[in-house]
């Protein structure tokens, strides 16, 4: 995976791609679950209890502790006791145990048989292969106790605990120690309904109203209203093509002045390290172990939110400077020889160096699975997932049942640890060659004189940099007003693309550039070429630029 030498272009800054190899030890080779498995009890019944503890390999015991974070936590974190009821569910699983307890609905009443799914067969990933070729996977009503399956719906679909499924909280277990192996003893993994409700349960745990939580100056900007919505703000840390700037961070805290914010120096610090959302940059492993010796220096909980990890792609080679050298276009590279080599060529992740269990690391399969399945799930240290998992049972209480068993069936009976990584691989391969596309129609129809980009190294997402200086009403008319100018340009060329002001970290100040966002991950190839062709011509015509077409 190792990238072909950078041709620059002449486009913005180059992105960073430093791939500092992660390190999987011998023993949490994908090969090594089924040894694994066959040495730990599992315990699936209905509403059966599931922690992170009895997935984990014997020699995670040998790491050292984490520290205690949960001095950090709010009076409505630490005020939350367990569920009595839910406690009460562990009794189901002895032998010949009767329930008149809990308000378990009988599965004689659920109205479903069987579910079936069809998925990829073998390594035939494209969507017309799964058309023709689709495996069907079919999940029964008493499957467990016919003794067809670990998992099914008669257990799916009735209440669970906090933790999710004892099934899928064993699979994502052993996916976080395969790929991060997290350098402390006690982590744990919770199931979520998908990383915003995640990140909302965070900022309740840890942020009262009037606080302040750090994002990147540009941010999800569903996250700054989940801080809005809860009357916590976000302090915008600026960023270069690497995302955050660890000198700013720092300079932030250090001076945090609390009577000039009316609040205290925050503490709570939210990024996407990989294809941030929205500016598409990618932190390199230096960068990141900065940026976690800062968070060591101020006592920070680091939220890592990572739904673009597995999305990352080599640099970005233009056609045209390639071909100029006689190499043609140089921007795919050969592909992994192993699932080893493929994760060995992934950035390191922040909970891989997270040496105190200050990180709460977010994972969902929103866009490497589906978006509509609601589900994922996060890894920090125990402590402070219990009190996650205590929220969860108030509020969400798990994911859904239907979504956690097809989810159980593809990934952990039909595909295995192995097969999933390959599809993962997959989809990196099919963004990078949609991100080539659109790269491809900036250089040709994009007006470089008032607009640059960086190729981003990973994610679905590309952001351009406007030269409000050149515009005819630079000066006569506020940022925003122009910003909202060129967004309706782009509206009547039938095209849309989202607004940088929207994503503007510190809502109360002003940003201080002019950004738009376009994704090459939705439409179709021949729509984002010619969406690409619009964008640049709503810019001829709102610079006064010559080419311009007036479409109808």
């Amino acid at each position: 995976m190792s990238p072909p030498a950078a041709v620059n272009i002449d486009v913005g800054v180059e992105a960073v791609d430093d791939n500092s190899p992660t390190t999987t030890p011998d023993y949490l080779t994908v090969l090594g679950v089924d040894e694994l498995r066959a040495k730990t009890v599992f315990s699936g019944g209905i509403a059966a209890v599931g922690l992170s503890d009895a997935f984990k390999s014997k020699s995670n015991t040998k790491k050292p502790m984490s520290k205690d974070f949960t001095y950090r936590l709010t009076l409505e974190s630490r005020s939350r006791q367990p569920s009595p009821l839910k406690l009460a569910a562990q009794h189901l699983s002895k032998k010949g145990m009767i329930s008149l307890g809990g308000g378990l609905p009988s599965s004689a009443y659920f109205p479903f048989d069987h579910v079936s799914v069809g998925v990829p067969r073998g390594d035939l990933f494209s969507e017309s292969d799964i058309h023709e070729y689709a495996h069907n996977v079919t999940i029964g009503k008493h499957d467990m106790k016919e003794g067809r399956s670990a998992y099914d719906l008669s257990v799916a679909l009735n209440y669970g605990q906090g933790t999710g499924s004892p099934q899928m909280v064993r699979w994502v277990t052993e996916h976080t120690e395969i790929v991060h192996n997290p350098p402390y003893q006690d982590w744990a993994s919770v199931m979520t309904v998908g990383s915003t409700s995640a990140f909302e349960m965070c900022l309740r745990s840890f942020c009262n109203r009037g606080d302040y939580f750090i994002a990147d100056e540009y941010a999800f900007c569903s996250a700054i209203e989940a801080g809005n919505g809860l009357g916590i703000k976000a302090v915008g840390i600026r960023m270069d093509s690497e995302g955050m700037i660890p000198s700013h961070l720092d300079e932030v805290l250090s001076n945090w002045d609390e009577k000039a914010r009316n609040a205290a120096k925050p503490f709570l610090i939210y990024l996407v390290p990989t294809g941030q959302n929205p500016t598409g940059s990618t932190q390199g492993a230096q960068r990141r172990r900065e940026i976690y010796a800062l968070a060591q220096k101020h006592d920070l909980i680091f939220i890592e939110d990572e739904p673009y990890y597995f999305l990352q792609m080599d640099k970005y080679v233009s056609p045209n400077a390639a071909a100029s050298n006689g190499n043609g276009n140089g921007s795919a590279s050969p592909a992994p020889k192993n699932l080893d080599e493929f994760l060995k060529g992934l950035v390191p992740s922040y909970l891989s160096m997270d040496v105190d269990g200050r990180v709460i690391r977010l994972d969902s399969f929103s866009k490497v699975i589906a978006p509509g399945s609601r589900c994922g799930w996060l890894t920090t240290s125990s402590k402070i997932c219990e009190r996650l998992m205590r929220h969860n049972e108030v509020t969400v209480q798990a994911p859904s049942g239907f979504s956690q068993a097809i989810l159980f069936k593809l990934l952990d009976e039909h595909w295995g640890h192995g097969k999933y990584l390959d599809w993962l691989g997959y989809i990196r391969k099919e963004y990078s060659a949609r991100r080539n596309i659109m790269l491809e129609a900036c250089e040709k129809y994009i007006p470089q004189e008032v607009a640059s980009w960086t190729p981003p190294a990973a994610g679905m997402f590309l952001w351009f940099k406007l030269r409000q200086d050149r515009h005819p009403a630079f000066g006569k008319k506020s940022l925003l007003e122009i910003e909202q100018e060129i967004f309706e340009a782009v509206i009547d060329q039938k095209t849309l693309l989202a607004k940088g002001s929207w994503f503007f970290a510190a809502q109360e100040g002003q940003h201080p550039d002019l950004y738009f966002r376009a994704t090459f991950a939705a439409a179709e190839e021949g729509a984002m070429v010619e969406g690409i062709r619009r964008f640049g011509n709503a810019l001829r015509i709102s610079f006064g630029l010559p080419g311009a077409v007036k479409e109808t």
